[in-house]
């Protein structure tokens, strides 16, 4: 394997990076296996994908290197405003959506327990959760930092990324990248060593854990592309998907904090320096943009059902084998349904909005 010392305007010519795109829906698909599974195996060590919600991980790592392929060589042109314009045109649709159909599971999840609810406070609850300010005093779920739509606790995080990246990341020096990488590494392992994993993040209890994901693994996915690592290889998407889904069905040891570090520190890093480096066949061509374009969706539209499963889980307690089919099913209905969700209103609201943006600028230089 050779290290193709690509540097940034070389990288530029290439419009997308197809297998990254690709593997960013294979860990969203992940996400949403772990959200059922661990409503089925509450014994993080019996879970044979206990360890997907490193996915995450995955997306900001992702996110560091996306962020500074593309905006890089531009921010400084197009300005700090034009720039959290467009993050929020890309992102902040799928929050509300998220945010709604939580709201719409909450009142008629048909397997729920009665729940003594004061309508004020729902009312801030949804309101926080469009706004994506995190509200966790929810004790019936878990005191999440957003109880209508939990998956946007990292949102919440790559929003605080994005704004760290426009007002200083963008302009620092490769050295001085180098050394907040190594300190956001250390801060990644007194985390996981105090909490005993990297599960932390999305609750009030263990809301600055999110910080210290995200840190380490924003500015490392942004080194990697600083530095040009990107490591030429023959894996293509088959292979690396597979070597990326080994890490979330990692079985479960003692050391788990420390596996999950070097996962995070080291394996998340190389997987995206590889998807970055490595070829596709016009076979896979499809299957990664599909897997592309509907990880983001897939992510923040899902959660409602996760809700309405574990409450039918707890209060009706199928077998074995209805649960197999309930839970394969609902995979498949959700990414269904996120793929609805993108085509009739993802797709939609952000060009109209792209296209209220662009014309915004225009009356402003007229």
């Amino acid at each position: 394997m050779t290290e193709v010392k690509a540097g940034p305007d070389a990288l530029k010519a290439k419009h997308h990076f197809l297998i990254l795109d690709g593997l960013r829906g294979v860990a969203a698909l992940a996400v949403v296996i772990f959200h059922f599974m661990e409503w089925v195996f509450t014994d993080p060590s019996t879970n044979f994908i206990g360890h997907g919600f490193l996915a995450v991980d995955f997306f900001f790592c992702l996110s560091g290197f996306v962020i500074g392929y593309a905006y890089d060589d531009r921010i400084g042109k197009m300005g700090i405003a034009e720039f959290f314009k467009a993050r929020l045109i890309r992102l902040h649709p799928l929050v509300v959506l998220g945010s709604v159909l939580g709201l719409l599971g909450f009142f008629l999840d048909p397997f729920a327990s009665p729940i003594d609810f004061d309508t004020g406070k729902v009312a801030l609850l949804f309101i926080c959760s469009l706004l994506l300010i995190p509200f966790p005093v929810m004790g019936e779920r878990f005191f999440n930092l957003f109880a209508f739509n939990a998956p946007s606790w990292s949102l919440f995080w790559e929003y605080v990324a994005n704004a760290f990246y426009a007002l200083f990341l963008y302009k620092v020096s490769r050295r001085l990248l180098t050394a907040l990488t190594i300190l956001a590494a250390a801060g990644i392992c007194v985390v996981s060593y105090r909490a005993g994993n990297l599960l932390g993040g999305w609750s009030k209890d263990n809301f600055l854990d999110g910080g210290a994901r995200v840190a380490y693994s924003f500015l490392a996915g942004l080194l990697i592309y600083r530095s040009n690592w990107i490591s030429k290889n023959s894996l293509g998407f088959a292979g690396l998907s597979v070597l990326l889904f080994l890490a979330f069905i990692m079985p479960w040891s003692r050391l788990d904090w420390l596996m999950e570090v070097l996962i995070v520190l080291l394996y998340f890093p190389l997987m995206v320096s590889l998807g970055a480096g490595s070829s596709i066949s016009p076979r896979w061509e499809k299957v990664c943009k599909f897997s592309g374009n509907i990880s983001y969706p897939l992510y923040m539209t899902h959660y409602a059902g996760i809700w309405i499963f574990g409450n039918y889980f707890t209060n009706r307690k199928p077998q074995s084998g209805e649960l197999i089919l309930i839970i394969i099913g609902g995979v498949v209905f959700l990414v269904v349904f996120a793929y609805l969700a993108m085509v009739l209103y993802d797709v939609p609201v952000r060009k109209y909005l792209a296209r209220k943006r662009i014309q915004g600028k225009s009356s402003s230089e007229v």
